[in-house]
């Protein structure tokens, strides 16, 4: 099984070809260029280094939100537009799932967090747990050792609200995402329970965690049609709010 996958939902791009479990190639970029300059040249140059025929390919993974609304859209478009093209289903991976995912296997429990401004982030809240006997694994014909369980699904919530769910779950934490330096210090100051910040190669967002959990819900079935795929944005855009506070306004002042 082929997957291409894409992952512009924050700072970073990136994007990633996996094929019978085998990375075959990932490029990731975090730096300056927005997405639209980015992911598809970064795309079309994998292609070219991977020899990769497109007519091989059987599913696009995307990282179908929450984050940045402007990187939603870009990587959505993108994700449709060759799912289309290829005649291909649609893999939408949560962002903070696959964020998660890059821990497999570990006891911990893991809490990317992408800043949502407002003093909120993104999050989700997960751990693994061994899979049942017999679940087969997408990748090398071998068996699912472990298995994501997801604690919280993906939400935008107050810091403070988040570090104090996870101060009464008592159980040892890892921070990934980039609202670890926005809100370290508040993480620093108000957690109470054992925890850890993940070191750079693996604390942002990588297509190829994308893939590998796409092939997971692949084999679950949970694919769509290029046209019934849309970002989960999870709140209003900023000019939505601003529009809405508008317009409250003025129907204040009738």
């Amino acid at each position: 099984m082929k997957i291409i996958a894409l992952d512009s939902s924050g700072l970073v791009a990136s994007a990633a070809i996996v094929q019978d479990g085998e990375l075959v190639g990932e490029y990731t970029i975090n730096h300056k260029k927005t997405h639209s300059q980015t992911l598809l040249p970064m795309l079309e140059e994998l292609k070219d280094m991977t020899e990769l025929e497109l007519d091989t390919v059987d599913a696009i993974a995307v990282a179908g939100g929450p984050g940045s609304f402007t990187g939603l859209r870009i990587g959505s478009a993108t994700a449709k537009g060759l799912a289309w093209t290829m005649d291909v289903p649609v893999i939408s991976v949560p962002t903070t799932d696959a964020m998660a995912y890059h821990f497999y296997g570990s006891d911990k429990l893991i809490c990317p967090i992408m800043d949502a401004r407002r003093s909120q982030v993104y999050c989700g809240i997960y751990t693994f747990e061994r899979a049942q006997d017999g679940q087969m694994a997408p990748w090398q014909g071998g068996r699912v050792a472990y298995r994501l369980k997801v604690i919280q699904d993906a939400c935008a919530v107050a810091v403070e609200d988040l570090i104090q769910r996870l101060n009464e779950m008592q159980k040892e934490v890892i921070f990934l995402g980039d609202g670890v330096p926005v809100y370290q210090d508040a993480i620093i100051e108000r957690t109470t329970i054992p925890f850890s910040f993940a070191p750079p190669h693996c604390n942002r967002q990588r297509a190829a965690n994308v893939a590998v959990l796409g092939a997971v819900y692949f084999a679950e079935g949970k694919i769509q049609r290029a046209a019934e795929h849309a970002p989960e944005y999870l709140r209003l855009s900023q000019a939505e709010r601003e529009r809405m506070e508008a317009e409250q306004g003025a129907m204040k002042s009738c």
